[in-house]
Formats: C-alpha cells, sequence, structure tokens
C-alpha cells in the first residue's frame, strides 16, 4: 500500500453527472487503510463471507460519512448531487432519505405540525400510508379525513376529487395543510393542479405523496411532475420507480409561496429522522437514478412499450380484463401511469391474493399487489419482457370448473373505518389494554393497523373499532401472504384498545 495514495486530495467534480457516486467510486479505488467504521473495514480478510456475498467492490464503496471530497462542506459532490435532483424535478431543495419515503412522510409531519396552532387541523386523504399516520401521532397532528373514491367491485382506493377537497375546506376553517396521493398503488393520477389551486386559495400548502411516481415527468407519455402543477411538497420514493436501491426515496420542496417557510421546518424533521450513519451505496443510488431518469426518456419508453403489450394481451385474454380501462368512471382520477398494469382476474376463479401467492411459488413471477379480485404488475423504468410469459402462467392456474361458468363473485369492499373519538397521538399514548377482537369492537383503538400492501391504515388509533374492520383484518391475516402491519399477533385475535373507554 502507497503512502501517498491515502494522503491524496480527491479533486471536485462539478461537470460530473453522478457527482456523489462518482466520488465514492474514487474513494473506493484508492488503496487506503480503513480503521473505523463500518467495521468490516472494507476488508476481505474482516468480512470473508460478507466480501463473497456482495462482492468486494461493494464493500469499498460502503464508505463512512464525513469524509472531505464526498459529503463534506459546502460544495461537496453530495451537495452537488443534491442540487441536481433539485433542478431535474424542479424543487427549490431535495432531500436524498435512506429509510423510504416512510421517512419522508414523518419528516413532512413533523414539520406541518408546527405550521399554524396546535389546534389547526391538516385535512388528509384517508388513505393515508401508515407512515403519515406514524408522523401525526409523532406530531401531534389533529387530522380532518377526507375520504377516497373507492372502486368496491375491486376494492381498491383511488385519490380525492375536486368537489370532495373543495367541501372539506369549506368544512375547515383552521387548516394549516393538507395532503393528498397522487398516483394510488394502482396508478390512477389525481387533479393535482386543481387541489394545489384550492389549498393555495385558503392559503394552506399542498403536500402530495407521490411514492408510486418517481419517474413522473420524465417522459411525454407519463403524467408530469406534482411540483411542476402546484404541490408544495413532493414526496418520491425513489426506489419504486425510479430504479434506485430498496430503501432511498427523495423529499422534494418546490417553489411557491410556502417554500421559504417550509425549508427550516423539513431540515429540522430531516436531522431528527436520519440515520447519522447514511448508506453511502443507497446516497449513490440516488444519484444515480436520478441521472438514469433525467436522461434516460428511452429506457422510460421501452418499458411503456412493454406496458403496453401486457394490456393488450390481458385485453385479448376471454378471462383477464384490464382494470384501469374502467377509471373513467370515477371523478377523481383524470390520467393514468402506464408502467402500472392492474389485472382484473375474477373470471380465473381464484382470488388475487391466491394468484399472486402461487405465481411466486410455482412460476417464480412476482407481482407488486394483488386484492381479492385483482393483482397490479409494475414495470420499471427500462424494464423489458415477454408478457406471455405472465399470461400463460395465469392461464395455468385458472380454475376451469369455476371459470367455466363466467365472472365468481368475490368479496372486494374495504370496510369503512369507525369514528374518531381520540386525536392519534392521545389515543397512542394512552394507557392501553389488551383485548379479544371480540370485545374490542366498539372500543377505541391505540394503535394503526394496516393490511400490507398497500399500507393504508384500515384502523387509526383514536378510531371507534368496528366489526366490519376485525373481519376484514382477521380475513386478509389468514389469507394467502397476508400481513397486518401493527397487528398484536399475526392472526389478528387481540387488539390494542385505549384502557378507558371515552364518552361517545
Amino acid at each position: 500500500m502507497s503512502g501517498d495514495s491515502r494522503k491524496l486530495v480527491m479533486p471536485q467534480t462539478p461537470d460530473s453527472p453522478t457527482p456523489y457516486a462518482d466520488a465514492v467510486e474514487r474513494f473506493a479505488r484508492r488503496e487506503s487503510l480503513r480503521l473505523n467504521v463500518p467495521g468490516h473495514s472494507a476488508s476481505t480478510s474482516a468480512a470473508p463471507q460478507l466480501s463473497q456475498y456482495f462482492g468486494e467492490h461493494t464493500l469499498l464503496l460502503d464508505v463512512q460519512p464525513l469524509v472531505a471530497g464526498i459529503d463534506k462542506g459546502p460544495d461537496s459532490p453530495l451537495v452537488q448531487s443534491l442540487e441536481l435532483a433539485a433542478q431535474a424535478w424542479g424543487a427549490r431543495r431535495t432531500w436524498f432519505l435512506t429509510n423510504g419515503a416512510s421517512q419522508a412522510n414523518r419528516m413532512t409531519a413533523l414539520a406541518v405540525a408546527q405550521l399554524g396552532s396546535s389546534q389547526d387541523v391538516v385535512i388528509a386523504q384517508r388513505s393515508a400510508h401508515s407512515s403519515f399516520v406514524d408522523g401525526m401521532i409523532l406530531g401531534g397532528i389533529t387530522p380532518c379525513f377526507i375520504q377516497p373514491a373507492i372502486d368496491t367491485e375491486h376494492g381498491i382506493n383511488h385519490g380525492v376529487s375536486v368537489e370532495n377537497f373543495a367541501h372539506a375546506f369549506s368544512e375547515q376553517k383552521n387548516v394549516k395543510a393538507a395532503y393528498v396521493i397522487s398516483p394510488s398503488y394502482f396508478g390512477a393520477v389525481a387533479d393535482i393542479p386543481a387541489l394545489a389551486q384550492i389549498a393555495h386559495e385558503a392559503g394552506v400548502p399542498l403536500i402530495v405523496d407521490g411514492a408510486w411516481g418517481a419517474h413522473f415527468g420524465f417522459h411525454p407519455e407519463v403524467p408530469e411532475n406534482p411540483l411542476r402543477q402546484g404541490a408544495d411538497i413532493l414526496i418520491s420514493s425513489t426506489h419504486k420507480l425510479g430504479g434506485s436501491l430498496g430503501q432511498s426515496a427523495m423529499l422534494h420542496l418546490g417553489n411557491g409561496e410556502f417554500s421559504e417557510r417550509l425549508e427550516p421546518l423539513i431540515e429540522g424533521a430531516f436531522s431528527l429522522t436520519q440515520s447519522t450513519s447514511a448508506s453511502a451505496l443507497l446516497l449513490a443510488s440516488l444519484d444515480i437514478a436520478r441521472e438514469s431518469l433525467q436522461h434516460g426518456s428511452d429506457q422510460i419508453g421501452r418499458s411503456i412499450g412493454a406496458a403496453h403489450r401486457l394490456r393488450e394481451a390481458v385485453r385479448q385474454h376471454p378471462l383477464l380484463d384490464v382494470v384501469s380501462d374502467g377509471f373513467s368512471q370515477f371523478p377523481d382520477i383524470v390520467t393514468h401511469d402506464p408502467l402500472h398494469v392492474s389485472i382484473d382476474i375474477r373470471k380465473l376463479g381464484r382470488s388475487g391474493t391466491d394468484i399472486r401467492e402461487a405465481l411466486m411459488s410455482q412460476f417464480d413471477i412476482y407481482l407488486e399487489i394483488a386484492t381479492q379480485s385483482c393483482i397490479v404488475a409494475i414495470v420499471g423504468p427500462g424494464m423489458d419482457f415477454d408478457s406471455s410469459e405472465l399470461i400463460n402462467a395465469l392461464e395455468a392456474l385458472a380454475d376451469p370448473d369455476k371459470a367455466e361458468v363466467g365472472v365468481i363473485s368475490i368479496a372486494s369492499s374495504l370496510p369503512t373505518p369507525g369514528q374518531m373519538i381520540l386525536s392519534p397521538r392521545e389515543a397512542f399514548f394512552s394507557p392501553r389494554e389488551l383485548i379479544s377482537a371480540e370485545a374490542a369492537i366498539g372500543r377505541v383503538s391505540a394503535d394503526s393497523l394496516a393490511a400490507y400492501p398497500p399500507g393504508i391504515p384500515n384502523v387509526m388509533p383514536g378510531e371507534l373499532i368496528t366489526a366490519e374492520v376485525v373481519t376484514f383484518l382477521q380475513s386478509i391475516a389468514t389469507g394467502p401472504g397476508g400481513y397486518v402491519r401493527g397487528a398484536a399477533n399475526s392472526e389478528v385475535t387481540d387488539f390494542w384498545v385505549v384502557a378507558d373507554k371515552p364518552n361517545k
């Protein structure tokens, strides 16, 4: 090992297309003696199994934070990469996150909690991800929920209509922020310009959970990026459809009238929630994903073509239908993301959750989500594949006896949430007791319970637990691939409730 090589000062590379990733790569190629954490020391002798599993170069890229020439200083490669990301999304500022869009949701909730008074409410789509509910608990936010449009035939939450959004503001005068989801888990896109106008006329910022739309705005055939449509904060789960590594995400702050006030609040929430040992691998993947999206329109076009071919194959099959072909009946949906391919499988004679599990176990085909009546394939940017592989597998899984008689009836309705009695924070931090599911009906939940995927809470802290919710959660938990986040046990036979039942 050369002593001189360890003393080299790595040059700044402002013209690099991926400044942070390139800086980490240069550091990895140096002959350095690492006597710090991570404890594997980027050494095959110190971590032979890790090196064999991931490859020696991966260990070399796993660089500790606060290194000159990488992430230290006001003009570091990391700062340059963040500025490039902000430019790409049209943001005032962008944050790289290593705990997913869940971290972005919690950060956002903690930031907007500081707007207005503690008595002011946040108007929020009731189908918000559980991580935003976590943020409401942490920040002490009192929500005013808007019910999304629900496709009861397929068991799908869509978005918030302009009419319902405006009505919520007419009913609530003490509002400090608004939160909506677009696109949905199934690719349905809301009318963000109209929603932003309503929020801004009321004097509050609009937050858009765009976790499933990291690629928006980077190809003419995909919807526009919500920041360019008036959103003030955009949550982007970059690892989903942006091409970065799992658990990496971004949060973007817009350039609107609220940006100057929001920026220090978001920065404070970032410091509170981000790891002090953020993974260089995840950060580098965000840098690379941004560059690929920004200059990879052809790759996105390739995946759009593959998704279109799959949809057409579904349309031509007598036992399958494209769910998004019926989106025009919902007033909250203005367009659809082409990279989400939702398939109605009811004519196969088996439930969507059963089909999804069988595809994994029997055919090594992995889909993103399933309801009782449909499945969803996600086509990542640059992905190309033969759609016949999935179609043939679905055909092989059909139950001929049930398929012969046509569409089978499968219950797909989502449970109606119970009445909110306490704020989520008050309920979560109240004394609690664990009781049976039967005894819990009519009691106030102390926890947030969400069927996964997609992770939308079916009952929140502070809401009454209903018989309908209990039945739904237990059916999900005991069904194929079922999982309920926050449940006291895997079969959801017990519930944590607020110990003292409040007067209703």
